[in-house]
């Protein structure tokens, strides 16, 4: 599966790439991913979604101008929910007095009223 891609960052780069390309990442290749393909589940570059869409004509994948329908990075799930405070905490609770979320650490340090809250990501 592709990942967000921050150790560009650390690297110090001034390009970060969000999604690697599936085939590429495979073969240790760093290259920003430009296309989706459901049926596959995988991310493509430019240049492997020539040879997956020959080889895979009934496919129909997504390219960055249809975003909404990628699904959300692995690393990116991850960080959104993790407690800033607690980074081993995952955040489960909601407080509608600071319209922020928070882990149960937070919630019952910091914050008065809250309630729990699911979450369900779309993959």
């Amino acid at each position: 599966m592709a990942t967000f891609s921050q150790p560009t960052i650390e690297k110090g780069s001034d390009m970060v790439l969000d999604f690697l390309c599936s085939t590429c990442e495979e073969k240790k290749l760093e290259e920003s991913a430009d296309y989706y393909c459901e049926s596959c589940v995988k991310f493509f570059c430019s240049k492997c979604i020539d040879l997956h869409s020959q080889l895979f004509t009934q496919h129909s994948p997504h390219g960055r101008g249809d975003m909404k329908k990628w699904p959300v990075a692995k690393k990116m799930e991850d960080f959104l929910l993790k407690c800033e405070v607690h980074k081993e905490e995952n955040n489960e609770m909601f407080c509608e007095d600071h319209s922020q979320l928070c882990c149960n650490k937070c919630a019952f340090l910091n914050h008065r009223y809250f309630f729990l809250i699911s979450f369900v990501l779309k993959t």
